[in-house]
């Protein structure tokens, strides 16, 4: 039987050390609610005693009603040259009522003398002291050493005492921090077996990513006899990162046999991972393993053709196991098989010879300046123009856009549009704050009174980048629009000397795309 692996989740406390984070008491909630469908086993939930949401949310946690999960309360053992009777810090964590307390502790004599100016047995003291606290009300105790590798290098012996008071103190398990991120994956191994050799308590890993092996650490770890892997969803964190628990869980689990979550809760690993960067507004990284966007998209045209033939040529697990899924990504470097894998995929009848009139089209529209990688809207309808029944919804007649600075009024755009529409000519004019939003405002106007479902379609995004930049103002302009109706989410391109019409193609085919899925339910 594969030996079981704690999960302890720390997004809500280390996660929000990361700059650029700040949870609410919901998010935190929210969050809480998703580890523990997840199948975390420990979810730290802060350090009651830092800050007034802190503290808010360990009395809110109490009505989750979590099937999986504890909750911790983290914090620091008593203050030098006081008592856990008298010390806030201490008190904070009794007044947080969880059945699970972190204390974090010093185990490296650099830290002991210059950080907390303290004496070396009066550090010992605090760190028996405060887990005998803890232990005699009742509460699972993880003394959590911090600089443990950086201590233990300096100074193995001091670094191993620290340890081996908190267990006889009664600690319930051991966390060997990483806290500076630096130490290589070979040392963990070798400082977590001389461990073993001293500590028969239960041992637990928390690494940083400052080295960029916090993953990698982590895993040695559990190899060397770690039974538990602390971490935060998506490796938020203090500088660098955390170890990233999305990475981690699919390595044990599928990589090298443990047990750490069931194969359904693993399936929600790629949507945990999206909710999570949302609540945090951070986008999340489309390149993240297993759960990125990117983890299993195929760009060559020999790896899709292979792909399409035997799935784990090119893949090292099915992504379906973690929630994710494979496709295609289109651009100057594809084969057919990528336009035959991604109309299969929209479920649009593509023969070959139509598969390679559009390739060949893509490729000339990429030397002109075009980018399919990410505008997969504009590919579709590409392929969607190849069908002899295809009846486009409406044809560009013409444009006009004005921009000018009016009294009274300041600048000001205005756009006419002439369309296309059931063989009758729709002619509009809008103004905008700028030409393209102008344009945008005009074609809608057109459309509207054919196409009301065009109402529940918003830009979301508008991206512009500059091409071939030494020819000035004769550059090229690429234009990539993210569009949205409420449930679906796409992109499409256009690239041409005039912003205006690079701007003008990527909306018309991004209204196109929206009326010809809406039509085929696409």
């Amino acid at each position: 039987m594969a030996r079981e692996i704690l999960l302890y989740d720390t997004t809500l406390r280390d996660g929000t050390q990361r700059e650029g984070i700040s949870y609410s008491s919901d998010d935190k909630l929210k969050i809480a609610r998703k580890l523990d469908e997840l199948g975390v086993h420990y979810i730290e939930g802060g350090w009651p005693g830092s800050n007034p949401k802190d503290a808010e949310f360990f009395e809110r946690v109490k009505s989750l009603n979590l099937k999986n999960a504890k909750i911790a309360a983290f914090g620091s053992t008593r203050y030098k040259n006081t008592t856990c009777e008298t010390d806030a810090n201490i008190q904070a964590l009794v007044e947080a009522d969880t059945p699970v307390v972190t204390l974090v502790g010093k185990t490296w004599d650099l830290h002991v003398h210059k950080v907390l100016e303290a004496d070396p047995e009066e550090n010992l003291a605090m760190i028996q002291e405060s887990v005998a606290y803890f232990k005699r009300l009742g509460k699972e105790v993880i003394y959590d050493a911090e600089h443990f590798f950086d201590g233990y290098k300096a100074n193995p012996e001091y670094a191993l005492m620290t340890l081996q008071v908190a267990a006889e103190a009664g600690a319930d398990s051991i966390c060997l921090c990483d806290t500076n991120g630096g130490t290589m994956p070979w040392e963990i191994e070798e400082i977590i077996k001389a461990v073993r050799e001293r500590i028969s308590t239960p041992l637990a890993i928390h690494t940083h990513d400052d080295g960029g092996c916090a993953v990698a650490n982590s895993l040695v770890a559990v190899e060397a006899g770690c039974v538990q892997v602390q971490g935060t969803i998506n490796g938020y964190g203090e500088r660098v990162a955390n170890a990233n628990l999305i990475t981690i869980i699919p390595d044990l689990q599928l990589k090298m046999g443990y047990e750490v979550i069931a194969p359904e809760q693993l399936k929600n690993l790629t949507s945990v991972s999206h909710y999570v960067a949302e609540l945090a507004n951070l986008p999340l990284d489309d390149h993240q393993p297993f759960v990125g966007r990117s983890a299993f998209a195929h760009k060559g045209g020999i790896h899709v053709a292979a792909v399409l033939k035997a799935e784990e040529s090119y893949q090292h697990i099915d992504p379906t196991l973690v929630g994710n899924k494979k496709r295609a990504v289109v651009s100057e470097l594809s084969g057919k098989g990528n336009l035959l894998f991604q109309a299969q995929q929209r479920g649009i009848n593509v023969g070959k010879a139509e598969a390679k009139a559009v390739l060949q089209k893509i490729k000339q529209l990429e030397y002109e300046g075009f980018a399919f990688e990410t505008a997969n809207a504009s590919v579709d309808i590409m392929l969607m123009r190849t069908q002899p029944d295809y009846r486009p919804p409406f044809e560009l007649v013409d444009y006009t856009v004005t921009v000018e600075h009016r009294d009274k009024r300041g600048l000001l755009a205005e756009a006419t549009v002439k369309v296309r529409v059931n063989g009758e000519i729709k002619h509009t004019a809008a103004e905008g704050n700028g030409p393209v939003n102008a344009l945008n405002k005009a074609l809608r106007k057109a459309l509207y009174e054919v196409y009301p479902t065009l109402q529940r379609v918003h830009l979301t995004d508008y991206k512009v980048r500059i091409l071939d930049s030494d020819k000035g103002t004769a550059a090229t302009t690429r234009v990539l629009i993210d569009f949205s109706d409420g449930e679906n989410y796409w992109t499409t391109v256009g690239a041409h000397p005039n912003i205006i019409d690079a701007s003008w193609r990527a909306i018309a085919d991004s209204m196109e795309y929206a009326l010809a899925k809406a039509s085929s339910s696409m």
